[in-house]
């Protein structure tokens, strides 16, 4: 039996890693008292005692519970910014590459990617790996999110009696270009500079489309929308939480990508859009699924040998 403790069980993604375990047979739930969950020497009690402990925190609470790590065996698996870029981390995305998976499946350090990076890095780590996207390429990235993303204030604004008239639309947010996941976006894929990004959330609970246009004529390589598709399958065959939508998909075909088209499901699905001159990438997931807790538990299953799918939605 594997036991695992929660850190920061009552937020948004940590509740969500505690239902997933609700029917596995094979995870000991710890269960911190609600009124020493923000205890650290309570915390070090149930970190220490653990096989795997998730940080479902802010970010300076996940480094406090890091340095509270004794025993040498527990697995740290973050969920927070706050190790994401560091040395001697895992980044918690294995269909990157080989290398990628071996390193969480040895690792007892694991940053889950964020949920706007997870999209992001899924269309442009596989270009430049592949020799496709140049380091110095401009890129930009626009995306929209459901409102879970923001965390338990945002929800309880959106869904609140009260909420102010322009919380029934979208509203486009990081203006300034100082998000946090854009020092992983640029450090993960290896870009020369930091890409534009423009986020907007949206008025629905969950799911996301992180979206990164490119000009043909700027590639390193000659690529059509066809043949950028059959690039994608390729690169994540086999890989069961990766689909790559065909010419012939209804949803493509539609000309509409619906934010929360892919709520409830723990995968990731990848569109080709556009012309032969100017194309679109799209990655459509669920923010609290592959961009969040479907991710963090991926990452545990693969440390422990299991299969990576178990527990989750696909």
């Amino acid at each position: 039996m594997i036991k695992v403790f929660i850190d920061g069980s009552e937020g948004t993604t940590g509740l969500r890693i505690d239902e997933r375990f609700q029917a596995r047979n094979d995870v000991e739930i710890l269960k911190i008292d609600s009124d020493k969950r923000k205890d650290p020497e309570e915390r070090r009690k149930f970190i220490n005692a653990s096989d795997v402990t998730f940080l479902c925190l802010p970010d300076e609470a996940a480094r406090e519970s890091v340095s509270l790590v004794e025993n040498e065996n527990v697995c740290i698996i973050d969920t927070s910014t706050a190790h994401r870029t560091e040395e001697g981390w895992a980044y918690g995305f294995p269909e990157l590459s080989p290398e990628h998976r071996q390193r969480i499946r040895d690792g007892k350090w694991i940053a889950v990617p964020g949920c706007y990076a997870s999209g992001f890095i899924s269309l442009v780590y596989p270009l430049i790996a592949g020799g496709i996207l140049p380091k110095d390429y401009p890129v930009s990235s626009f995306a929209l999110s459901g409102y879970s993303g923001a965390g338990k204030k945002a929800i309880a604004a959106y869904e609140g009696d009260d909420r102010p008239g322009e919380y029934s639309s979208g509203r486009e947010y990081a203006l300034t270009q100082q998000h946090k996941h854009l020092k992983e976006m640029q450090k993960v894929t290896g870009l020369a500079r930091m890409p534009l990004f423009s986020p907007i959330i949206d008025d629905y609970y969950s799911g996301m489309v992180v979206s990164v246009p490119l000009y043909a004529e700027l590639l390193d390589k000659t690529y059509t929308p066809d043949t950028l598709r059959e690039f994608f399958r390729e690169y994540y065959s086999g890989e069961s939480f990766m689909r790559v939508s065909g010419a012939e998909d209804q949803v493509a075909a539609s000309g509409f990508i619906a934010g929360n088209g892919l709520s409830g499901w723990d995968g990731m699905k990848i569109y080709v859009t556009g012309n032969e001159d100017r194309m679109v990438l799209s990655a459509q997931f669920d923010n609290l699924g592959k961009g969040a807790s479907g991710a963090a538990i991926q990452c545990m299953n693969i440390v422990l040998g299991s299969d990576e799918r178990k527990g989750l939605n696909l």
